[in-house]
């Protein structure tokens, strides 16, 4: 059974071990299976490519490659580093999250 992911889509993170440590950007995409995320801008590598139909020049390609999620930290509102909570909202009664830091909920 696969553990639900506390990094989604559209999340800003920021990362806390590896070459690129201290670095912030979005989330592009997550893969659940092997819980790794694409961050835009983040763990850059160069990638060989064949001339083709939609790039008839090739040549070398510059692309984000995935990180695993124990490296990357959500970033709140505030710009903290924070751990995710999941509580049910008063006003909605549907389930959020929330930076355990500043309390607040996150969108």
């Amino acid at each position: 059974m696969q553990r639900k992911l506390y990094i989604k889509k559209g999340d800003t993170v920021k990362v806390i071990a590896g070459n690129a440590r201290g670095q912030e950007g979005r989330v592009l995409n997550v893969d659940n299976q092997k819980q790794r995320a694409i961050v835009e801008g983040i763990n850059m590598i160069s990638k060989h490519t064949k001339p083709s139909a939609a790039n008839t020049q090739g040549g070398i390609v510059k692309k984000e490659a995935p990180v695993h999620i124990s490296n990357l930290m959500i970033v709140d509102g505030q710009g903290n580093q924070t751990r995710i909570g999941r509580k049910i909202d008063e006003s909605t009664g549907k389930l959020v999250r929330y930076s355990k830091k500043s309390g607040e909920v996150i969108k």
